[in-house]
């Protein structure tokens, strides 16, 4: 089913910096269940006086993500033949896993004529505990938040080169990483605050990527002890083969980003065929803010 809507996902937070140790919330994991998590609070923009981010659209339905922009011709074919009607674009981040030769404005308006909408995404550092050869930049844990803040201008210098206006998500890639480490989880979820508030500062939805049983746990663990500002909606990883955004959630359920903000994507790397042109994809399921 290929769905569009329109929704107000406006963010909420206080207006604090805070660097000490937070009181879990009312559900939050007992201790020993997970990395012991410091709340993080930065000024949101997006909470403040005539701050609300534009609305953007929905987008419910099936979606794939794959490693580089496929050819126009493919993208028609697949409009026309295939269940999907989003497509996940590697649209900026220093340790992109492919070239994108054919992703640019051009690319997005003429895809996006065809009907497709777009979950842009950007890879960059990654947790400091990850063991990725292939992505061997890391997130400094001291200078975390600013790290998240560069990182953030980035993705919106390249989202605005494609095209895309005000409003628009962008998903931070935090692949999987092994957890039990205190400081690798603080880092990672200090350097999404500071993602956050710089997308929301530049009038962009924030968006995050990652394992459920890593990033993904982190991030409701963050949410719990009360940091912010947290991501408006939550990509998360387990392939499970179920096409729902409920089943699957982990830390998740039942409680968190359950206003039509979360992806799942549960089955990855496979091959599909649809009008004689195949494509290796990772296959999702949508209800969530889109570009």
């Amino acid at each position: 089913m290929r769905t569009l809507g329109t929704a107000a996902l406006a963010a909420a937070s206080t207006v604090l910096l805070i660097g000490a140790t937070g009181v879990p919330a009312a559900g939050a994991a007992p201790p020993g269940a997970g990395p012991r998590l410091s709340r993080t609070v930065l000024d949101d923009p997006a909470a403040a006086p005539g701050g609300r981010l534009v609305e953007g659209e929905v987008y419910q339905g099936a979606g794939f993500d794959a490693c580089t922009a496929p050819p126009l011709a493919t993208m028609q074919t697949w409009w026309d033949d295939s269940p999907y009607g989003a497509v996940g674009i590697y649209t900026s981040g220093s340790q992109r896993g492919c070239t994108q030769s054919r992703l640019t404005a051009d690319w997005v308006a003429q895809s996006r004529a065809m009907g497709w909408r777009f979950v842009p995404t950007h890879v960059g550092r990654q947790a400091p505990c990850s063991t990725s050869g292939s992505k061997p930049q890391h997130i400094d844990p001291g200078d975390a938040v600013g790290q998240g803040q560069q990182e953030a201008a980035e993705a919106v210098a390249s989202l605005r080169g494609l095209g895309f206006g005000a409003g628009t998500p962008v998903y931070l890639d935090m692949e999987a990483y092994p957890r039990g480490d205190d400081a690798c989880s603080q880092a990672v979820m200090d350097f999404t605050v500071g993602w956050t508030q710089a997308l929301h500062a530049a009038g962009h939805r924030a968006g995050f990527y990652s394992s459920a049983e890593s990033g993904v746990a982190d991030l409701a663990a963050a949410a719990r002890a009360g940091s912010s500002p947290l991501p408006d909606a939550v990509w998360y990883a387990r392939w499970d083969g179920r096409a729902t955004v409920t089943d699957g959630a982990g830390d998740l359920n039942p409680d968190l980003w359950t206003d039509r903000s979360r992806i799942h994507q549960y089955q990855g790397n496979v091959t599909e065929s649809y009008g004689g042109v195949s494509l290796s994809i990772d296959r999702d399921e949508l209800d969530s803010p889109v570009g």
